[in-house]
């Protein structure tokens, strides 16, 4: 949603941001890089695209870690995602995309220090690194930079007018473009700006559970109005719906809230996201209802074509980590 009272601060943003950069020189990893990231402030899918895109690299056997900032958690040294923890210790996403992957996931305000600690597990062997949301993420040189797009975000303007975190032009700096299948207008924007690279397009699935009864749907997300009506589309008979802030932690006044809320409509069960759920942990049993997780999947169309633009990408790095580096020939 646009704030156009706010519209004349956006260039003070945008130049803020850039400057922000300015003299920032990326450091390398041993093992490429492949960003998957965005414009926006949250709500285009980045999470289940790292986690199908990590899935897919693990099928067509790649070694593969993600590289993520960690966000909410509590410290920021660089660590590895126990997949059992807490999203108070490594964050919301960060364990999704452990739990849901297998992959090995590292955390760290500096993606640089996580990296080197993954290669560290690693010594000997060579992979690829995905860096999750890390558009933004300049300070770490990468190969790939995926950058999720959809026709919204392209009609949009920064922040705080808008919802971008960087002016259009930044897309100049990606390498392929991920589209939502049928979001035509995004492509057909895409080459207004004269924006060549390639196009993948993509699925979103939501997984919705077979309910029978109201229920009350809750969640922290960027975009809530999206996951309620995906519920809705489903044929979930939604009684009530609550919209936390994005990466809200979940505390027992939210649990008092809901379970009143369940209580006047009648709600038989509790639907939220896999995200949330996640942070929910263990004060879970404070809610009176079941609380039922509906899944979000990522499913990369032509994905033999994908694989072969990527492994076709990644030579060329390779080729010139080697010509950088001439102890690696």
């Amino acid at each position: 949603m646009r704030r156009t009272w706010l519209a004349p601060l956006a260039p003070v943003y945008a130049a803020g941001s850039a400057l922000r950069w300015m003299g920032v020189r990326p450091k390398r990893l041993g093992w490429p890089v492949v960003s998957v990231g965005n414009l926006s402030t949250g709500g285009t899918g980045k999470t289940p695209f790292t986690i199908a895109l990590a899935r897919l690299l693990a099928r067509e056997g790649f070694r593969v870690d993600v590289l993520s900032r960690g966000y909410g958690r509590r410290g920021s040294g660089a660590a590895r995602v126990d997949p059992a923890g807490e999203a108070e210790e490594f964050g919301d996403e960060p364990l999704l995309i452990a739990r849901q992957t297998g992959a090995p996931v590292f955390v760290g305000g500096r993606r640089h220090e996580a990296g080197l600690l993954a290669e560290g597990f690693e010594s000997g062997r060579t992979g690829i690194h995905l860096l999750d949301d890390g558009f933004q993420h300049r300070q770490l040189a990468r190969a790939v930079d995926i950058v999720l797009v959809n026709s919204e975000d392209l009609a949009d303007c920064p922040l705080p007018a808008g919802n971008l975190r960087e002016p259009l032009r930044a897309l100049r700096r990606a390498t392929v473009f991920a589209v939502p299948a049928g979001d035509e207008a995004a492509v057909a924007r895409l080459r207004e700006l004269r924006l060549a690279q390639p196009v993948w397009r993509f699925r979103r699935e939501m997984a919705v559970p077979e309910l029978a009864g109201p229920v009350l749907a809750f969640c922290g997300i960027a975009r809530p109005e999206q996951f309620f009506a995906g519920l809705e589309a489903a044929g979930m008979q939604v009684a009530a719906r609550h919209a936390f802030r994005d990466h809200h932690r979940f505390g027992a006044g939210d649990l008092r809230l809901l379970n009143g809320l369940a209580k006047s409509t009648g709600a038989r069960a509790f639907v939220t996201t896999e995200k949330d759920r996640v942070r929910l942990a263990q004060i879970e049993v404070g809610l009176e209802l079941p609380v039922i997780a509906a899944g979000l999947r990522v499913v990369l169309e032509h994905e033999a074509g994908v694989m072969a633009w990527l492994r076709g990408r990644l030579a060329v790095e390779r080729s010139g980590a080697d010509l950088r580096n001439p102890a690696r020939r």
